[in-house]
């Protein structure tokens, strides 16, 4: 196979070959472990190798070389619409158990296979039909066509922010539903987003460049070095962040402002949804209690935790909390935020703290380690613990022995 080594060539053909690997390594731990993230990811991969291609073939003389010339030419290489949808399905499928890929998302995919069908009849009629150039007249490679561009750029940018919504949207129902939000919070996704949102942010800055001044071929490679890179960093990244979240949720209207809280799956009834557990909102509450209702549950929730302590379970959830109290989550979650002021999971912490505190105040410190202290009192990390106390407290847990011991 014709491949002229250079400084250009070669940079891009070693970010082709590691994501190769990567995307190779992600599919292969998704069949094992059964992870559909992992699968995503691993699509998206393969779809960044394949974007940064033709400029590596074109610098390692393809363009120049034939049968190679009609290979770029004819073989679309920069699958602009698949990558937008690709990064929407993978967050949802970290972010949510419940995600299934169905007809709505086949939809989605509809432009890109639009785009593989336009280059199926490109390459029929100019090779088959009429064994002349007719598509190619031109002698430009489709895939950087203006329109193409232009339009996967936008697809792209669209689709990353629909990602970004339902990240958000996702951190706002973790706090509402689970007293271990902290640790589920998924740092990575929104690294992953930052990293992916860099990648648009070069790709117009070249663009806009490419308008104003004449970057001419090479000054293009400069693009897709840092392409390369960036995908490189989500590859190894990815590859060690690919623990999906076990709280299934689904996204309620056009505004997706609002969830219904699902069923923890459970074999042969992964889709169950939780028939009374109403709307449960991650903005203002939308239905406000009488004072009486209010006053009634506030005691019934305050004796579930300062007499059952429901605090010391690390996965204390308010679907758990409702199913103690014989009620559904929505009258849970309206009432610790209208009752208490506070999202579940800064409830629940609170008194958690509270109890550090107490064991602290005894003494306890010095017979057994704080992380130890932390763990009876039903918190599940170490970095959980002391975010939440100095949120509460304002120090953290060694500040507040010096002051208080």
């Amino acid at each position: 196979m014709h491949f002229s080594f250079n400084l250009f060539s070669s940079l891009l053909l070693i970010f082709f070959i590691h994501g190769l690997v990567y995307a190779l390594l992600l599919y292969r731990k998704g069949v094992l472990n059964e992870t559909r993230s992992d699968k995503w990811l691993s699509l998206f991969l393969f779809l960044c190798i394949l974007y940064i291609s033709p400029w590596m073939t074109g610098f390692a003389g393809w363009y120049d070389t034939q049968p190679y010339r009609d290979i770029l030419f004819y073989t679309p290489f920069q699958h602009l619409y698949f990558i937008g949808p690709v990064i929407y399905f993978y967050v949802q499928s970290l972010l949510n158990p419940s995600f299934r890929f169905g007809k709505k998302e086949w939809l989605q995919l509809v432009p890109g296979l639009l785009y593989l069908l336009y280059s199926v009849v490109m390459v029929t009629t100019d090779k088959l039909v009429l064994g002349d150039y007719y598509f190619l007249a031109s002698g430009v490679d489709p895939d950087f066509d203006t329109w193409y561009q232009l339009t996967g750029f936008v697809s792209m940018l669209v689709y990353f922010l629909l990602a970004f919504r339902y990240y958000q949207l996702y951190r706002k129902l973790m706090v509402q539903v689970i007293s271990y939000a902290d640790s589920v919070l998924f740092r990575w996704v929104r690294n992953f987003l930052l990293a992916f949102l860099v990648m648009l942010a070069f790709r117009l800055l070249f663009f806009v460049l490419g308008e104003i001044v004449d970057l001419a071929y090479k000054g293009f490679w400069w693009y897709f070095l840092f392409f390369g890179i960036l995908f490189y960093y989500i590859a190894i990244t990815g590859y060690a962040n690919s623990i999906e979240t076990k709280v299934p949720f689904r996204t309620s209207g056009a505004g997706s402002r609002h969830t219904l809280l699902l069923l923890p799956p459970v074999s042969g009834q992964q889709e169950a949804i939780t028939e009374d557990a109403e709307v449960i909102s991650v903005e203002p509450v939308l239905k406000k209690q009488t004072d009486e209702q209010l006053s009634g549950w506030k005691e019934k929730i305050l004796q579930q935790m300062q007499v059952q302590k429901a605090y010391e379970d690390p996965e204390l959830s308010l679907t758990t909390l409702a199913r103690e109290l014989k009620t559904n989550p929505a009258v849970i979650s309206r009432t610790i935020n209208q009752g208490f002021e506070q999202n579940f999971n800064d409830f629940v912490n609170q008194f958690r703290i509270d109890a550090v505190k107490k064991m602290l105040d005894k003494g306890e410190h010095k017979k057994q380690t704080l992380l130890g202290i932390a763990f009876d009192c039903g918190f599940n990390s170490k970095a959980t613990f002391n975010r939440a106390f100095k949120k509460a407290t304002g120090l953290s847990p060694k500040e507040w022995l010096e002051k208080n011991g």
